[in-house]
């Protein structure tokens, strides 16, 4: 039993990770279609957060696996395994996003260039969230054997990187409400009630011979709960001041953020502490 945190640098990690990839992609759509050079250079100035959240990201991975050196050593099955290729497709992202980021910053990237740039940095975001996916989708853990670990994963981009980016937008005095990007993670929100509901009936049913996958995290239904609140409450310091068609507060946005990502801390330090060894485990 435990409550998951022991895996702490892998739930930062993951965590900053989905954001990052969820904020970039509504970043950069708000710098594709503005038209005014001076709103897109402070769009540019303002992702150098994204960056550093993804470094702390990468930081805490380097903590789980105890060295660098390790690191470098877990791309040897790259192709074959799950942990070499999320760690090749996180390494990519951050590298390619991180230089289209930097070359665009000092304005030395080319107009026509740096659209195709930060497209693919985009779709490598998504390639990192659904590497990440991939290294828990292991039969012998049937609590994470299933879709709703690859649904979570890309919930938690669709919950804070439009909020962390409205954020970041709001800094950058880019003008635009982002109300599509506000009804996604509404939208994302719904889900993950559903998804709560439904993985709670379905931990019932898996156990082993020793046991019960329902009796890893005894307080998991409330913990879930208390998971819940904070991301509708975090989403509320966005989506209050739209609904009243306000611009929201920089202050409102900034707690706003920090509440998402608290819950999403909260529901992925839930997600470890299910990990059981199936053995002669049993679903159904």
């Amino acid at each position: 039993m435990g409550s998951g945190w022991h895996e702490w640098p892998l739930v930062i990690f993951t965590v900053f990770g989905q954001c990052v990839a969820g904020a970039l992609i509504v970043m950069g759509f708000a710098w594709l279609n503005e038209k005014d050079a001076a709103v897109k250079a402070r769009i540019v100035r303002s992702m150098f957060y994204l960056w550093v959240m993804m470094g702390i990201g990468f930081m805490a991975s380097v903590l789980h696996l105890g060295s660098p050196l390790r690191a470098f050593n877990s791309l040897n099955r790259l192709g074959s395994s799950a942990l070499s290729n999320e760690i090749a497709a996180g390494s990519v992202f951050f590298a390619v996003g991180g230089f289209w980021w930097l070359v665009s910053a000092i304005g030395k990237m080319p107009p026509a260039v740096g659209k195709i740039w930060l497209i693919v940095s985009q779709i490598l975001g998504l390639v990192f969230v659904w590497a990440m996916t991939r290294v828990y989708q292991i039969d012998t853990v049937p609590t994470w054997y299933t879709g709703y670990t690859t649904l979570a994963f890309f919930l938690t981009l669709a919950l804070g990187g439009p909020l962390f980016a409205a954020l970041l937008l709001r800094v950058a005095k880019a003008p635009g409400q982002r109300a599509l990007a506000a009804a996604a993670s509404v939208l994302a929100l719904l889900v993950s009630v559903a998804v709560v509901v439904l993985q709670s009936n379905e931990l019932a049913a898996i156990h082993s011979s020793v046991q019960q996958a329902s009796a890893l995290l005894p307080d998991y239904g409330s913990l879930q709960v208390w998971r819940l609140v904070l991301v509708a409450a975090g989403l509320g310091c966005w989506i209050c001041p739209l609904v009243r068609r306000q611009e929201p507060k920089t202050l409102a946005l900034f707690a706003g953020i920090i509440l998402v990502v608290l819950g999403e801390l909260l529901g992925r330090g839930l997600f470890y502490g299910l990990h059981m060894t199936a053995g002669m485990a049993i679903a159904g």
